[in-house]
């Protein structure tokens, strides 16, 4: 922290999308200064081609070479990229990957020499950033590497619920043969643990989506949910976690069950996904559950089918932003809490 405010480092995310706009809008509302110090991990130029495009002219960044220049009440920008970068609005391209990865890279170094508090991701393209030097499918995974973190959770965040996926990023045809009783447990109790510390639950009650359509119907539409996800229910159950189900995915949230629940755990990504944006789409957030570190993003993409014309919410930016100094702040009150519990002496 600087001046006690919670520095947080931004990432520009692909050039061509979407990533600047929803950052300038957000960080245009100046009252954002007195919460926090933005840093963003990109490039000035870049940054004005954007706000340029968008008509923001009356909003610029600090420009600083590294964080012991950091202006505490101002939004500031440190350059990752060469003067000569060139932007495509709206296309995908080898220096949009680049950037991304670049931009990234360098936020996380500083995050793991302590230089900023949180870290917010904007939208990258899981096609342009793949390289021989970056092999992973998303941020989640590249994160987790970082801070050799193997165990974490997606963790899609908003006003109405909390999903957490048990499979993520891999094909359809792999899901069943992916989901063991082991690896629910785990999901559930990294799920367990960040609701606890990170949104200040004190007893989270989870819900566990089947993996076949009417939760298996008993056996007649599939043998997952008897053989492996009731099974890890009741482990999760013996572990003091309280979780329930498993619960067929569209009466579940047809008639509106998810609302009696802290959070759900869905067996793979569009089952979790699909309701979640389809409900929440312009205010969800991404959180990486499970890492030491605090790292939020935007639920959406890189949209590059708006970008450049000021259409793009910020909403769901601005709640990220929101989200990881909220974490940031529960972690903190957790350990505090935590730190030197009192000894019980027994009554003779």
């Amino acid at each position: 922290m600087i001046d006690n405010k919670i520095v947080v480092g931004i990432t520009q995310g692909d050039i061509n999308g979407i990533g600047y706009e929803v950052i300038i809008k957000t960080l245009s509302d100046s009252r954002i200064n007195d919460l926090c110090i933005p840093v963003i991990y990109g490039s000035p130029k870049v940054a004005a081609y954007h706000r340029k495009a968008i008509n923001f002219r009356n909003f610029t960044f600090n420009q600083i070479k590294d964080i012991g220049e950091v202006n505490s009440k101002r939004s500031n920008i440190i350059n990752c990229m060469d003067d000569d970068v060139r932007v495509e609005l709206g296309k995908s391209t080898e220096i949009g990957g680049e950037g991304s990865i670049r931009s990234l890279e360098a936020a996380v170094a500083d995050l793991k020499n302590n230089k900023i508090d949180v870290l917010i991701t904007s939208p990258i393209n899981k096609q342009n950033v793949k390289s021989d030097t970056f092999q992973f499918p998303g941020h989640t995974e590249f994160l987790a590497s970082s801070f050799n973190s193997s165990e974490v959770l997606m963790l899609l965040v908003s006003d109405l619920m909390r999903v957490g996926v048990v499979t993520g990023h891999i094909p359809i045809s792999e899901v069943s043969k992916s989901i063991s009783q082991e690896l629910i447990v785990k999901k559930l109790r990294i799920l367990n643990n960040s609701l606890i510390k990170d949104f200040g639950i004190r007893k989270p009650r989870i819900a566990v989506l089947g993996l076949n359509p009417h939760a298996g119907d008993g056996g007649v539409l599939g043998k997952e949910e008897q053989e492996t996800i009731i099974p890890a229910i009741n482990k999760a159950n013996e572990e003091d976690i309280l979780a329930l189900g498993p619960y067929s995915s569209d009466g579940f949230f047809g008639s509106e069950g998810f609302m009696s629940f802290d959070a759900i755990l869905a067996m793979y990504h569009d089952q979790g996904l699909i309701p979640f944006k389809a409900l929440s789409f312009e205010s969800g957030v991404n959180f990486t559950a499970g890492l030491p570190i605090v790292r939020t993003s935007p639920a959406h993409g890189t949209a590059y089918g708006i970008t450049g014309q000021g259409e793009a919410s910020e909403t769901s930016f601005r709640n990220a932003l929101f989200l990881a100094l909220d974490i940031f702040k529960n972690r903190q009150t957790y350990a505090n809490l935590t730190k030197n519990p009192l000894k019980v002496s027994k009554q003779e």
